[in-house]
């Protein structure tokens, strides 16, 4: 059985995000790191994972987090 995409998926891991949002690896982490609120961050045990959903709602205000091409 094929494992789903993360666009179908509503929790996704830091990879995927990373991936899926073709987002800067050093400028996410840094996020995730920092103490500032996030409403888009569930733990799972001691795993971050992402709510898809929320996270692209984050993104559309800060899109500076994308990678530069």
């Amino acid at each position: 059985m094929k494992n789903p995409s993360p666009g179908v998926k509503n929790i996704i891991t830091p990879t995927e995000v990373i991936d899926y949002f073709v987002l800067s690896r050093r400028k996410f982490y840094d996020l995730l790191k920092s103490d500032e609120q996030k409403n888009f961050l569930v733990f799972y045990k001691e795993r971050k994972m992402i709510i898809r959903t929320a996270f692209a709602k984050y993104l559309e205000v800060h899109p500076d987090l994308r990678r530069r091409c």
